[in-house]
């Protein structure tokens, strides 16, 4: 018996990178990370200068305290427990705004694309089905006009069907030409 050998590891990774989704990973990777850039200062340059205009000019500010007094000196805490609110709602904000950017530019027009192609497809294949199925009723009426015109041949005596060559079909013997003679 011969044994069914198990690629290795090397043949493993190979299959793994050439596989298409780790390539589209890949560019999905650097792509967001150029990206990211685009909105942080989307995020730095408008929205925080909106948020200013009713409190400080930027969202990483924004705090509670948890144990009062909080004092913070040269960027940190000495007295107090802060809770940097402000900083969680410019990154949700970062991410709201990436998603939306994401889901309107790339994701909802490939749906559609991908739709209409589908859409394309479907209806390429229900002709090619319909063209099919009037193929195979055609066929089937002919079948049917042939056993029907062989069983009424069969049926009188003296009708064309049996083995014999009707009027005008050219059969041997019936002053038409033969097969060697046509």
């Amino acid at each position: 018996m011969s044994e069914k050998k198990e690629p290795g590891v090397w043949e493993g990774f190979k299959a793994f990178l050439m596989r298409g989704n780790v390539v589209d990973l890949a560019v999905a990777v650097v792509i967001g990370a150029a990206f990211t850039n685009i909105v942080n200062s989307v995020v730095k340059g408008v929205i925080n200068p909106l948020v200013g205009a009713f409190g400080t000019k930027d969202l990483d500010h924004y705090s509670s305290c948890l144990k009062s007094p909080c004092e913070v000196k040269a960027g940190e805490v000495v007295k107090g427990i802060p809770i940097m609110w402000g900083s969680v709602l410019s990154a949700v904000l970062s991410f709201v705004i990436t998603a939306a950017v994401v889901y309107f530019l790339m994701v909802l027009p490939m749906a559609k694309y991908l739709a209409k192609v589908a859409a394309r497809r479907a209806a390429k294949e229900g002709t090619k089905e319909v063209m099919e199925v009037s193929e195979l009723e055609v066929l089937k009426e002919i079948r049917d006009a042939l056993v029907a015109q062989r069983s009424a041949g069969q049926s009188g005596p003296g009708q064309a069907g049996q083995g014999q060559s009707g009027p005008g079909q050219g059969g041997p013997g019936q002053g038409g030409p033969g097969p060697s003679e046509r």
